[in-house]
């Protein structure tokens, strides 16, 4: 039954990394250059693929250009608020919209998670079963794949959300968080947190692991087939196919594990804020850079499509 406190509650207080003033103005012009960075290259990738055939029916690119579009939608969930609360006195958010701002943020959260699960597996069909990619890894499979990640993270995170949405909360109505996420909120609230914790605790991190170990096993398989490659160059080749998407995965993985795959018991709101900015905020900045700096397709996809904005010009 839902308690008249939680009737009551209007707006959260975000007190943010730092309560200085004479700070604000630098973090602001900090996170609006994460985030023009974030989105213009995510956008860019996006429309590169998007506006190239050859690339756009490409399963690798396919899951990609998923990936940049819902990076972009994903840094746009926290940063804009973030920007708005740094320039202003009050520094608060409704309650509906923390709910709302907290749904998004784990939906898109966890669709990074099985997208890159998913160019886990295209990778691991184009290495180890090279006979067999273009009957795996049809246009209807990827499809598949791909509205499943976006389809199970939506009801994931609407699971929490309408669970967090019952909950009462206690006064002061303030989190030590720049945005607003299910941890942080639990702590707010003087309900009886145990099922939700639990929750998290089992079902959350099975959903994380569950990529994880898909993620694992591709590449302990792929390594081995690349290990019993008779050139060195072949080696090289393959393992570059792969090192773009590794590196995310490292830098995803490893900054989630410390936040999400913890006793509730050990959550610090400091470490918390910090890697969670790391994550929503400072990786779909570089996933773009990543995946274009030693990537020649992209490289050549962008070329193709300077030259397209040349001749449109010269008309």
């Amino acid at each position: 039954m839902v308690s008249q406190n939680q009737t009551r509650i209007s707006e959260i207080v975000l007190l943010g990394i730092s309560a200085q003033p004479e700070y604000q103005v630098l973090l602001f012009l900090l996170f609006l250059s994460i985030y023009l960075l974030a989105v213009l290259g995510n956008l860019l990738i996006l429309l590169l693929i998007r506006f190239d055939d050859h690339l756009f029916h490409t399963p690798m690119y396919f899951f990609l250009s998923n990936l940049s579009l819902v990076d972009t939608i994903f840094v746009s969930t926290t940063v804009p608020k973030i920007l708005v609360n740094l320039m202003s006195q009050t520094k608060t958010i409704s309650y509906r919209g923390c709910l709302t701002q907290m749904y998004f943020f784990l939906t898109f959260g966890n669709t990074d998670n099985f997208l890159l699960a998913c160019m886990a597996y295209d990778r691991y069909v184009a290495i180890c079963r090279p006979l067999h990619y273009s009957m795996v890894m049809s246009h209807k499979c990827c499809l598949l794949l791909a509205s499943g990640s976006w389809i199970i993270s939506a009801l994931h995170s609407l699971l929490y959300t309408l669970l967090i949405s019952r909950l009462s909360f206690c006064t002061p109505w303030e989190i030590p968080y720049l945005f607003c996420d299910a941890y942080p909120l639990l702590e707010l609230s003087c309900s009886d947190t145990k099922l939700i914790k639990t929750l998290v605790q089992t079902e959350g991190v099975l959903d994380i692991l569950g990529p994880f170990i898909l993620i694992i096993f591709s590449y302990t398989q792929i390594f081995c087939t690349i290990t019993k490659l008779p050139t060195t160059a072949g080696k090289c080749k393959a393992f570059s196919t792969c090192g773009s998407h590794l590196a995310v995965v490292v830098l995803f993985y490893g900054t989630i594990s410390c936040l999400y795959l913890q006793p509730a018991s050990a959550y610090s709101a400091q470490k918390g804020t910090f890697i969670s900015l790391l994550y929503a905020v400072v990786i779909p900045m570089l996933n773009p850079f990543i995946y274009s700096l030693r990537n020649r397709d992209i490289k050549a996809a962008m070329a193709r499509f300077l030259c397209r904005i040349r001749d449109f010009l010269r008309k």
